[in-house]
């Protein structure tokens, strides 16, 4: 396949596809419908290995290349763009920042179980009310010292898997004075006293990865529950985007894939005016715009997963491949609903979830404004 894959990323590309096509496809439907989490198919992911890809196999993760990761984001995706997101929240937010930047302690304590299928998924609370895209200029949820522990108080929104989370490591600010060391990561179970999740939003689509506000009143841990150190907050959080909007990207792939292949079938059923609409050139040119856009979205994907690996700078490269990829997609599955078209926008047919799904890759972990600020200010600095 494209990317010259090896045999070992193309097994585990046809093993995760098979379990997307057996566990997630046939229920996409009822979990966008009922808004339901997919426990069933998340708990068996455990043994897989998809819910430790980011995390050292001493603490019971799977610890894959970031290639591996999109690969594995990109058929899930494909079979259910509601788990796929929780599962790529889950691993590239929830996980990695307590993986890579965590004590030894509390990476024993809190990640064996989150990795294996048996606990529940991890989250990451960075958006705060009013904030938006600004979030260094908006985090005014505060942790104060308080003999050996911090109490936190503040309040976050729109954060993905907390309804069926384990612990929520959360961005705070620990130092009033400070302008570039103002910022630190907290780990949060999700039990905590004063910790409240408010109920699930109501959204256009991914309706099976629950999104919350939460709210922190004098929320207790102990000082030990500090991700690295004290004041590396945003600096840690901006390398977890970064990694993040690969994962995004490789998402939004799988989407588009999906609204393709319903697309190209019903294009070569249907006939009217006495032929298929494959016929019809105007069909022919929205399928071949959308290999070759998918094609090209997978490479730039594919080439920011690469960098990241062999530990070269990827953060203009992960912006442009999430960039192009969930703009792409949001064509991709708006093309398959034209090509469907009455049925395209009726729930008969799978491509109206999967244009309403595909709307937040364009939001979410950045916003397509935020990624143009990102690249273009990363080009003109010659990086």
């Amino acid at each position: 396949m494209d990317f010259d894959l090896s045999k070992e990323q193309k097994l585990w590309q046809a093993t995760v596809h098979a379990f997307a096509e057996k566990e997630l496809r046939p229920r996409a439907h009822e979990i966008d419908l009922t808004g339901k989490f997919n426990w069933e198919a998340t708990k068996k992911m455990g043994p897989l290995g998809l819910l430790g890809m980011m995390v050292p196999e001493e603490f019971g993760g799977s610890e894959m290349d970031t290639l591996d990761v999109a690969i594995a984001i990109e058929e899930l995706g494909w079979g259910c763009g509601s788990t796929a997101l929780a599962i790529s929240a889950h691993n590239g937010l929830g996980c990695a920042p307590l993986a890579n930047f965590g004590s030894e302690e509390l990476k024993r304590q809190f990640l064996p179980k989150v990795v294996s299928g048996e606990g529940k998924l991890a989250a990451l609370a960075l958006t705060e009310p009013g904030g938006g895209s600004d979030l260094k200029g908006s985090i005014q949820t505060k942790a104060e010292k308080k003999g050996t522990d911090w109490v936190i108080n503040g309040s976050k929104m729109w954060i993905t898997n907390p309804g069926v989370g384990e612990f929520v490591i959360t961005l705070v600010r620990t130092d009033p004075d400070s302008d570039t060391n103002a910022y630190s990561l907290i780990l949060v179970p999700i039990d905590a006293k004063g910790l409240h999740v408010g109920p699930a939003e109501k959204k256009m689509g991914l309706n099976g990865s629950m999104t919350h506000a939460l709210s922190y009143d004098n929320v207790t841990v102990p000082e030990g529950y500090l991700i690295g150190e004290e004041g590396h907050g945003l600096k840690y959080t901006l390398q977890t985007l970064d990694s993040g909007r690969v994962s995004i990207g490789a998402l939004s792939i799988g989407l588009a894939r999906a609204a393709h292949e319903v697309s190209m079938q019903y294009a070569k059923d249907r006939k009217m005016f006495g032929k298929t609409l494959a016929d019809k050139q105007a069909i022919q040119w929205m399928i071949a715009d959308a290999a070759t856009e998918i094609k090209a979205a997978r490479l730039m994907v594919y080439h920011a997963a690469n960098l990241k690996d062999k530990g070269k700078p990827f953060t203009k490269e992960a912006a442009m491949a999430k960039l192009f990829a969930s703009e792409m997609s949001e064509r991709v599955c708006r093309n398959a609903i034209q090509i469907l078209g009455g049925y395209g926008y009726s729930r008969e047919y799978p491509v109206e979830r999967f244009y309403r799904d595909t709307r937040l890759m364009t939001i979410g972990e950045g916003t397509s404004e935020i990624q143009r600020l990102v690249i273009s200010r990363l080009e003109m600095a010659g990086k």
